[in-house]
């Protein structure tokens, strides 16, 4: 009992590894957009796929804050697309939840730069307007 009131007494429960590598991480600068996007999530094990629309408000290629429109219980894991930009099944991480209905959310993988480009495009942000599309492979 004694070794399992020490393990959680508020020490990190990454092991070393683990921790060294986040600490590593490099980090993205967050940008301003506007973008409709989807949530993605089973529901309650469920097989079928509950979807939910929210609007992304500031993104970088590891991460985003989403603002959501009404007040839900919102999984840990689940996906987002992004409909404008056809982007789809980005897994996501739920990693905080503010108080005025936006969510800080990671990416399981980061979005390429030809990506973080169409998001833009598409974004009704002032900050993106002069963005054009780039139609090269």
């Amino acid at each position: 009992m004694a070794a399992f009131g020490r393990a959680n007494s508020g020490q990190h429960f990454l092991n070393k590894e683990e921790s060294f590598m986040y600490d590593r991480e490099v980090r993205f600068r967050m940008e301003d957009t506007m973008n409709a996007a989807r949530l993605e999530y089973t529901e309650k094990g469920v097989m079928n796929l509950a979807s939910r629309r929210c609007d992304i408000i500031r993104i970088s290629q590891s991460s985003a804050i989403l603002a959501i429109l009404t007040q839900y219980n919102l999984p840990k894991q689940f996906y987002l697309d992004i409909p404008d930009a056809r982007i789809t099944k980005v897994g996501c991480v739920l990693m905080k939840v503010f108080p005025n209905n936006t969510v800080e959310v990671r990416f399981l993988r980061l979005l390429t730069d030809k990506e973080m480009n169409k998001i833009f495009v598409y974004s009704t942000h002032p900050a993106h307007k002069n963005r054009v599309l780039d139609i090269r492979g």
